[in-house]
């Protein structure tokens, strides 16, 4: 219904602007103004590997490299990332579950320590004929990958379907192939990640009971065994590949009375030797959340750097934390 205006005589006039005047004093106003368009800034808050020891720098041979819990107070979307890119300059690409990309970069100290982002950039992804996604139900981005050509593959739960979304900002998505199974509403393609070792166009998909699925854009996927299965209580959660094609599983746990518990597993020639070459657990009271993204950064000196992103489900018990570890692979 379409709203209309009517005049107001002179003494009401009056007592109209007084009111208007009381309201306008008690709003509490941005302390700067607010820019307008897709750019925010972004908050972030130190955060210790383990809040009752800060002085802890490692878990089993990762060295913590810092740790934030990211804020903004300038959207209420910056909420619900389920997993992130990391590029070798520090660019870092994140997708949430309601249908959101993130852009920003990553702020780094003298030391080489997390301590930050800047430059964010947050904008709605978009569907088949070039509309926002809008609403859980087609917008629950899971998982997100580069493949070696700047495409950028993005899986979704609730309608199950993975998308390929051409090189650059600009480009309607196309569907790709997806594991050719059951999967309940919240139970879907948790996982993602390219396998470059396995072709330019080949990728990881990790279904949250635990399957692990290689697949290639116009092919079938086909189910890889023998790799690394959640424990009791836990669900797959996270994917990513290193620098020689090592696969990285996490593994998510949490149980009201123990709160969240992470499993990171590094699997080393995944299709075939399947050789564990690396974990470690993040358990309370470490800075343990709902951890669902993972991204490998090589550096030239053969070590990793390990980012860890989590999802808080738009809750205010959670938060979005983002850890960094850097670790050795062995010969």
């Amino acid at each position: 219904m379409r709203r209309r205006w009517t005049a107001i005589p002179g003494a009401l006039a009056a007592v109209a602007l007084t009111l208007a005047a009381c309201v306008t004093s008690q709003v509490r106003l941005p302390p700067t103004p607010l820019a307008a368009g897709p750019a925010i800034a972004i908050q972030a808050s130190p955060v210790a590997l383990d809040p009752a020891d800060p002085a802890r720098t490692a878990v089993g041979d990762f060295t913590f490299a810092g740790g934030v819990a990211l804020t903004s107070d300038q959207t209420s979307r910056l909420h619900g990332l389920s997993d992130l890119t990391v590029d070798a300059d520090g660019d870092l690409l994140s997708v949430s579950d309601d249908g959101d990309l993130l852009a920003a970069r990553l702020m780094l100290d003298a030391a080489g320590r997390l301590i930050g982002l800047t430059g964010g950039v947050i904008r709605p992804l978009t569907g088949l004929l070039g509309e926002p996604l809008q609403g859980k139900d087609w917008g629950d981005a899971e998982g997100v990958a580069r493949l070696a050509g700047g495409e950028l593959l993005v899986s979704f739960e609730r309608n199950h379907r993975i998308w390929l979304y051409p090189a650059g900002r600009d480009g309607r998505p196309e569907a790709v192939a997806a594991p050719r199974i059951a999967m309940s509403e919240n139970d879907g393609m948790e996982g993602l990640a390219a396998a470059p070792a396995q072709g330019r166009d080949a990728y990881w998909v990790g279904v949250e009971p635990g399957s692990l699925w290689l697949c290639r854009l116009k092919a079938a996927c086909a189910e890889v065994t023998g790799l690394p299965t959640p424990p009791v209580a836990y669900r797959l959660s996270g994917l990513t590949t290193g620098p020689n094609g090592e696969l990285v599983v996490l593994h998510h746990s949490y149980v009201p009375a123990i709160g969240s518990r992470l499993i990171v597993t590094i699997v080393r020639d995944p299709t075939r030797t399947k050789e564990i070459v690396g974990s470690f657990a993040l358990t309370p009271p470490l800075a343990v959340d709902n951890f669902e993204g993972a991204a490998v950064v090589a550096r030239p000196d053969g070590r990793w750097r390990l980012y860890l992103l989590s999802d808080d489900n738009f809750s205010a018990t959670q938060r979005t934390l983002l850890l960094a570890f850097d670790w050795t692979p062995p010969r």
